[in-house]
């Protein structure tokens, strides 16, 4: 069984991360399920009325704007890096919390690596699935790795506002 870093712990994976060539065929109707957009696009209907908790990943190259008005059926966001190099969905998790309000989970898949993980909670990400050959618990040291910010982002505003006179 897998092991995620969600809200500062490690736990045990709870939910079924589909592959994006998945079908609906033999998907028990109680599972937590995290589908991947295209699915989501062709099935919304029928995943929508299931009885298990529902989530959609995105890869690198989908927009949130796709699932922008379907946010509420969604417990989960997972924000697919398909390489360490790839942070188009840092921008993803601000938009999710900024713009659009979101307060589900936000979880980073994929390539996610120790490295990342500060920077990904200052985006809004809440969750990470470590990548299986790393240590999950090694990782959940990097979310302590600074002490102070100055820059703004998700998680706080900027030093100069969080200033005692």
């Amino acid at each position: 069984m897998q092991r995620i870093i969600k809200n500062g712990q490690v736990i045990d994976e709870t939910w079924h991360l589909l592959d994006k060539d998945a079908t609906l065929d033999g998907l028990s109707n109680s599972d937590d399920l995290i589908v991947p957009l295209v699915l989501w696009r062709e099935h919304a209907h029928a995943l929508k009325v299931r009885d298990g908790g529902l989530g959609a990943w995105l890869d690198s190259d989908e927009d949130v704007e796709e699932i922008a008005e379907d946010l509420g059926h969604f417990k989960v966001i997972a924000l697919n890096f398909p390489s360490f190099a790839d942070g188009r969905h840092y921008s993803s998790a601000r938009l999710l919390r900024e713009r659009y309000g979101y307060q589900g989970e936000i979880r980073a898949i994929g390539d996610v690596l120790r490295d990342q993980l500060f920077f990904m909670q200052r985006c809004g990400f809440d969750a990470f699935a470590i990548r299986p050959d790393r240590d999950p618990y090694d990782a959940l040291q990097s979310l302590q790795d600074f002490s102070v910010c100055y820059q703004a982002a998700v998680d706080l505003p900027p030093l100069f506002r969080r200033r005692q006179d």
